[in-house]
C-alpha cells in the first residue's frame, strides 16, 4: 500500500527521496510528500496525485537537506487530499511518515486535543506526530520519545521520524508493516520496499517486528521489541536498479505476462535431481513434516486465494489428501477447528499481506504445528514466521494486477502436491507425467503468448461493455474467477465468475446480447457438461468467447467465437488457460484507457486489514 523512503547522507537527499517514491508508485497511492531538515528547520512539500506533481512543485520551489523522509499515501483514514498527505508535522519540530493503521487513534486524538494539540488532517497518523512532540518535552532524546510513543499505539505501523531536536538522527521502527534499511557508504536509507533503494545500494537490513533503529551518518543501532541492542544481518540483494524497468513494453503488466515462461523455469530450477522433485527444496526438515501431516489448510487472499482453490482440486484429486481453503481475512474471525496434524499453507506474493499473516498467527494459537509459505519475497514476515518455505522466484512484479506471481504460485503448489501426494495416493507414474508436463510448461506458455494478436482483436468487443461473465468447471472455475478479477481490476468492467453448472440456478437470467460470456474449455472429463452449458448461453442469444483445447472439433456459430489453446496435460491446464485471460484483460484495459499498472483505489501489497 503506502510507500516510505527516507535517508541520511552527506549529499542532498531530495533527489534520492523522489526517485525512491517513483519506484514505489506501483504500490498504489493518492498523494505524495517529503520533508527534510536543513539549518535546523523542517521543510515540507506535499501534493495530491502523482509523484510527478510533487516533482514539479519542487522544481518551482526547491528544497534540500542531508536528512529526510518521504511517502506515498493510500487513503485509509481521511479522503485523498494535500492536508491528509504525509509527512505530518507538529509545531515545526517533528515530522513523521507512517504505513499501517493505528486502531486507537480516536482515543489518542481526544487526549491530545485536551492537552492543546490542534489537528489539521483526518488521518490516524497525525496522532503519532503529536504524541512524539508531547513525549519530547520530557524525554532525554528523540529515541526515548519514540519508545514512549509506540507503547501507546495499537495496530500496525512502519515509521520514519525526524526532528529538529536531533537534526542528524533518523529513527525508524516497524510493527506489522515492512521496513528495510539500506546500507550505503557513509549513508543509510530506509524504505518499505528494497525496490525504492536499488539505485543507491544493494545491501539491506530487514527489520523484524518490534525493531527500532536509531540512524546517523556514522552509526546504526537497532533495538528489538524488548529494547535490547541487536545485530541484524546485512543481506545482498540480487536485484539491479534496472530489474524493475519496463524495457520495450508499454506497461509492466504486459512485460510480466511475457516473463512467465522464464519465471516458471526459475520456479522449477534446481528443485529436481534426475527428474525427481527434491523435498529439501521446502526446507531441511520438510520430509519429516510431510510424513506427519494428514490434511492441508490453505489461507490466502485475492489472486493467491484463487491459486489455493486450484491447489485444493489437485490435493484431493491427485493426492487424495483432505484440503480446505479459506479467505485469510475470514479465517481468524470464525473460530475454526484445526487438527494438529494439519499443514497450514499460506500464499502471498509479498509475504506481508496483513490478513494472511494474522490468519497464520491465529492458526498457531489454535494448535497448528506445521506451516509452509508460498511466497515471492525471501525476507518477508510470512517467510520468517513459517516452518517451511517454497519461494516462487517470480522476480519483481510491479503491476498491481498479478500475473507471473499467480502462475508461479500454481507451479510451486503443484510441487507441494507432488511432495505430499507421494505419501498418499499419487503414483510414481502420475508423478513422472506431471513432472514432464511441468518441464514443458514454459514452452507451452510461449505458444499461448502467440495468441496475443488474436486476443487483442477480441478485446475490441469489450470497449463499450459494462458487465461480463466468466465460466469454468472443476479446477478451471478458479481460473474463471481469476479472469473476472483481472478484468474488473484494470478495466473497471463489472465481471463475475460462476461454476458453469450454476448457470441455470440464477445467472442465466443475466444473459443477453450485451453480456459477453468467457468460457475456458480444456479437454477434460467435464467437457461434455461444459458444452451443454455453452449451448444454454448460445440458445439465449448470449455472446460467447470460448478458449478451447486445440484438439477439439468445434462448429462455427454466429454468437460463439473460439480461440484454440495448445494442448497440455489436464493437471497443469489451469496454468495455461490463465494466460489468455490475462491478455484479454490487458488489451481491454488499454482500449478503455485505464491506468493498467496502477488501477484506481488499489494497492499492490495489502499490509493493513
Amino acid at each position: 500500500m503506502c510507500g516510505i523512503v527516507g535517508g541520511i547522507a552527506q549529499r542532498n537527499i531530495v533527489p534520492i527521496l523522489l526517485e525512491g517514491l517513483k519506484r514505489l508508485e506501483y504500490r498504489g497511492y493518492d498523494s505524495a510528500g517529503l520533508a527534510v531538515i536543513k539549518d535546523n528547520v523542517i521543510y515540507r512539500k506535499r501534493e495530491l496525485g502523482k509523484v510527478k506533481g510533487l516533482e514539479e512543485l519542487l522544481l518551482a520551489d526547491p528544497i534540500s537537506g542531508n536528512i529526510g523522509i518521504a511517502h506515498t499515501r493510500w487513503a485509509t483514514h481521511g479522503k485523498p487530499s494535500t492536508e491528509n498527505a504525509h509527512p505530518h508535522l507538529c509545531r515545526d519540530k517533528v515530522a513523521v511518515v507512517h504505513n499501517g493503521i493505528i486502531e486507537n487513534h480516536e482515543q489518542l486524538r481526544d487526549s491530545l486535543m485536551t492537552n492543546g494539540y490542534e489537528f489539521t488532517s483526518e488521518t490516524d497518523t497525525e496522532v503519532i506526530v503529536h504524541e512524539l512532540h508531547q513525549a519530547l518535552a520530557s524525554a532525554d532524546c528523540l529515541l526515548t520519545a519514540v519508545k514512549q510513543t509506540i507503547k501507546k499505539l495499537e495496530g500496525a505501523y512502519a515509521l520514519g521520524i525526524i526532528s529538529t531536536t536531533e537534526p542528524k538522527t533518523l529513527v525508524a521502527c516497524r510493527k506489522g508493516s515492512p521496513l528495510v534499511i539500506g546500507v550505503g557508504i557513509g549513508e543509510y536509507f530506509i524504505a518499505s520496499d528494497v525496490a525504492a533503494l536499488l539505485p543507491v545500494t544493494q545491501r539491506f537490513i530487514f527489520l523484524e517486528d518490534g525493531d527500532i533503529a536509531s540512524i546517523s551518518i556514522d552509526e546504526l543501532i537497532i533495538y528489538d521489541v524488548n529494547e535490547h541492542i541487536v545485530n541484524r544481518p546485512i543481506k545482498e540483494s540480487q536485484l539491479s536498479a534496472d530489474s524493475i524497468d519496463k524495457g520495450h513494453y508499454r506497461h509492466y503488466m504486459l512485460k510480466e505476462i511475457y516473463e512467465q515462461p522464464f519465471a516458471i523455469s526459475q520456479a522449477l530450477e534446481g528443485r529436481f535431481i534426475n527428474n525427481r522433485l527434491q523435498e529439501s527444496s521446502f526446507g531441511h526438515n520438510a520430509s519429516d513434516v510431510f510424513d506427519k501431516i494428514k490434511s492441508v489448510q490453505i489461507l490466502a487472499c485475492g489472486t493467491s486465494y484463487h491459486a489455493g482453490l486450484v491447489a485444493r482440486y489437485w490435493f484431493e484429486k491427485l493426492a487424495r489428501v483432505p484440503c480446505n481453503i479459506e479467505v485469510a481475512s475470514e479465517f481468524r474471525y470464525r473460530s475454526p477447528v484445526l487438527d494438529e496434524d494439519t499443514l497450514i499453507v499460506t500464499i502471498s506474493q509479498s509475504g506481508e499481506t496483513a490478513d494472511t499473516l494474522a490468519a497464520l498467527q491465529e492458526a498457531k494459537k489454535l494448535g497448528a504445528k506445521y506451516s509452509l509459505a508460498i511466497c515471492n519475497v525471501s525476507e518477508s514476515s510470512l517467510v520468517r514466521e513459517s516452518d517451511l518455505v517454497l519461494m516462487t522466484r517470480a522476480g519483481p512484479e510491479i503491476g498491481v494486477a498479478s500475473t507471473k506471481a499467480f502462475t508461479t504460485q500454481l507451479t510451486t503448489l503443484m510441487l507441494l502436491v507432488i511432495a505430499i501426494g507421494r505419501r498418499f495416493a499419487l503414483t510414481d507414474e502420475v508423478e513422472k507425467r506431471i513432472t514432464s508436463a511441468l518441464f514443458n510448461l514454459p514452452g507451452k506458455i510461449e505458444s499461448v503468448l502467440k495468441l496475443d494478436n488474436d486476443i487483442k482483436l477480441l478485446a475490441e468487443q469489450f470497449a463499450e461493455k459494462q458487465n461480463a461473465l466468466f465460466l469454468g468447471r472443476g479446477s478451471h472455475y478458479p481460473i474463471a474467477m481469476e479472469g473476472a478479477l483481472k478484468l474488473k481490476e484494470i478495466s473497471y468492467i463489472h465481471a463475475e465468475a460462476y461454476p458453469a453448472g450454476e448457470l441455470k440456478h440464477g445467472p442465466l437470467a443475466l444473459i443477453d446480447a450485451d453480456m459477453p460470456v468467457i468460457t475456458v474449455a480444456p479437454n477434460n472429463s467435464l467437457l461434455e457438461k461444459l458444452k451443454s452449458n455453452i449451448q444454454e448461453v448460445s440458445a439465449r442469444g448470449g455472446q460467447l468467447i470460448v478458449f478451447m483445447d486445440e484438439t477439439l472439433v468445434s462448429s462455427s456459430d454466429n454468437n460463439i467465437q473460439i480461440i484454440k489453446v495448445p494442448q497440455v496435460e489436464n493437471e497443469i491446464s489451469p496454468i495455461i488457460y490463465t494466460i489468455p485471460l490475462q491478455l484479454l484483460s490487458y488489451h481491454v484495459a488499454v482500449l478503455k484507457g485505464t491506468d493498467v499498472d496502477q488501477p484506481r483505489n488499489l494497492a499492490k501489497s495489502v499490509t493493513v486489514e
